[in-house]
């Protein structure tokens, strides 16, 4: 920390940091909360930010405020206005910092302003002011405002009541002793793929130990997000990690719990692959959704007014964030199921109650998007036609056809695609080709539905319903073939498939875009992967050679998508981010 005595002598002084590094600068007259301080000059997630009195710039942010301070020492030496007009700071922030964060925002640079509450960020200009900050700092304990920051402020019953209450302080426990977000997500995927192969072993005491082991990774996994927040060190790697890593927990988990009910003699890999495809199309309908609305232009709906109206009770937010079994709810549910019963029930019960979610959640978003007035935009149905990830055939189809016009257009066909490709697997003879000629009615239903920008109302359907398509058809295929060890094999590879499509929801919720189009295309996309899938059925019908080309497959693109997303977020350039997640 270096004092200038003015702004040309702070100037230069910016001027000598190297250009990698992020500066600050302060009023030396500052009074205020040492956590104030701290969400302003220490967050990495925002250019610029500013609180009354300070001010910081990453190294994107440097350039633009050089220019501001010199200026601002040009000004003052002319007698003019330091700041140009309509850019003048608050009333309360009339400082050097207060200027330049106002000459900034003037020039097209944001400055985040961090929402203190109850701490105290002012500048005094006398001592009568001085003391009055003085004793607001004093009467609020900035370490109690720090760790009840650390929570999420919109987490499920469960969370909030029961794992909150403690987690922040081990989260904090963790800040002092130098752990990383991210060392603490890693434990939390060890502690579940603990807890998995303690299920696997399929004895009663192996399920108790995986049921409290799994709770014990829950604990971790709520931690890293609150340590995040408690120590400020957001990352674009962390988010992707947390978000990543909480798929691989719970579906490794569900192949413990299939491993350990086979060892007692009971088959439900089919229930587990059925429980893994239904989360994950649940998810699928909730990015599909948030991403169609993202930045919808006259987004409001009577549906959404009464949404906002019920938040006002305080019974009905608990109730509806329960009825949608979020992480907390669903995993202690597992975890208490796997300990008292057995891997069969665990499994009706998520499916049940999965089920039951999936149709209130759906539900309520068919009624906002045809009540609301909404235009999307060409981001929104960018992000729509990347999360539909359609391959070499649908894009040759889309290039020579066009589906009709019409508001309902995209996902009616989208409907009738995946209607025609599970039905097909479900009921045309197991072995032969009339499912081969499904997977190719299947693609170019697919490439006519994306054929158009997806702006319609309904069009976030689109994705999901290819999403249920192609994994409802390998789990049908695998199980219906019969061969030892077929859906074991078809776990695997909805796995890699499902890892590669929240892969490309973590991107663009990154602001990094989808991953590149050479990739979708090497992989298949969905539609040829499904096509694929059928033609194996057909030609292997009930041989063993089934399960060893499902498994090839899997691990062809397993190979392919989890190389390139390391590569991606390792040396991703993308913003600091941390992902608070879906309730879901």
């Amino acid at each position: 920390m270096t004092a200038a005595a003015d702004a040309t002598e702070a100037a230069g002084l910016l001027a000598a940091v190297p250009a990698d590094r992020r500066v600050a600068l302060v009023d030396p007259r500052f009074v205020g909360h040492v956590h104030a301080l701290r969400l302003a000059l220490t967050d990495p997630r925002f250019a610029a930010a500013a609180v009354p009195g300070a001010l910081t710039a990453q190294p994107e942010a440097r350039g633009a405020l050089l220019r501001a301070l010199r200026r601002t020492v040009v000004a003052v030496g002319a007698g003019s206005p330091v700041t140009p007009q309509g850019a003048e700071p608050a009333a309360e922030d009339r400082t050097v910092p207060g200027r330049l964060a106002a000459a900034l925002d003037a020039e097209g640079t944001p400055v985040h302003r961090p929402e203190l509450g109850s701490l105290t960020a002012v500048v005094p200009t006398d001592a009568a002011d001085r003391n009055a900050a003085r004793a607001a700092v004093d009467a609020v304990d900035d370490e109690a405002v720090r760790l009840r920051s650390a929570v999420k402020a919109h987490d499920g019953f469960f969370t909030t009541y029961f794992i909150s209450p403690y987690s922040r302080y081990i989260a904090r426990w963790c800040a002092r002793r130098g752990l990383t977000p991210n060392q603490v997500t890693t434990a939390s995927l060890v502690t579940a793929l603990v807890a998995a192969g303690s299920a696997a072993t399929g004895t009663r005491g192996g399920y108790v130990a995986a049921g409290v082991l799994l709770l014990l990774s829950f604990v971790l996994d709520c931690t890293d997000g609150q340590l995040a927040r408690y120590s400020l060190q957001y990352s674009t790697m962390g988010a992707w990690l947390d978000a990543t890593f909480d798929r691989a927990k719970e579906y490794a988990y569900y192949a413990g719990l299939a491993l350990g009910a086979a060892r007692g003699g009971d088959d439900v890999w089919a229930l587990a692959l059925g429980a893994m495809v239904l989360q994950a199309c649940r998810h699928v309908v909730d990015f599909s959704f948030n991403e169609a609305n993202h930045d919808a232009v006259s987004n409001t709906s009577p549906t959404a007014a009464l949404s906002d109206k019920l938040d006002s009770v305080g019974w009905t937010v608990w109730l509806r964030r329960m009825i949608v079994l979020p992480i907390g709810e669903r995993w202690a549910m597992i975890a208490v199921l796997t300990a008292v019963t057995t891997p069969r029930v665990v499994f009706y019960a998520l499916l049940v109650g999965c089920s039951l979610a999936a149709c209130y959640t759906t539900a309520g978003r068919l009624l906002r998007s045809l009540t609301r007035k909404a235009r999307r935009t060409d981001r929104a149905a960018r992000a729509l036609a990347d999360l539909a990830d359609s391959g070499p055939l649908a894009e040759a189809v889309a290039a020579v056809v066009r589906r009709p016009g019409g508001g309902f257009t995209a996902p009616l066909t989208a409907l009738l695609a995946a209607l025609t490709m599970v039905a097909a697997a479900l009921f045309t003879p197991y072995g032969g080709w009339l499912v081969v000629g499904a997977a190719a009615v299947y693609a170019v239903l697919a490439g006519l539905a994306v054929s158009r920008p997806l702006k319609g109302a309904l069009d976030w359907l689109v994705p999901p319903f290819f999403r249920a398509a192609e994994y409802c058809t390998v789990l049908v295929l695998a199980a219906r073939s019969e061969v030892p060890h077929a859906v074991p094999a078809a776990f695997g590879l909805v796995s890699a498939v499902a890892y590669h499509h929240y892969d490309t929801v973590y991107r663009i919720r990154g602001g990094t875009g989808a991953p590149p189009r050479w990739l979708v295309r090497v992989i298949g996309g969905h539609e040829g992967r499904t096509l694929v899938v059928a033609v194996l059925a057909a030609v292997l019908a009930r041989s063993t050679d089934l399960t060893t080309a499902l498994t090839a497959f899997a691990a062809a693109v397993a190979l392919v998508v989890v190389v390139e997303s390391i590569r991606f977020w390792v040396s991703s350039s993308a913003p600091a981010v941390h992902d608070e997640g879906e309730l879901a």
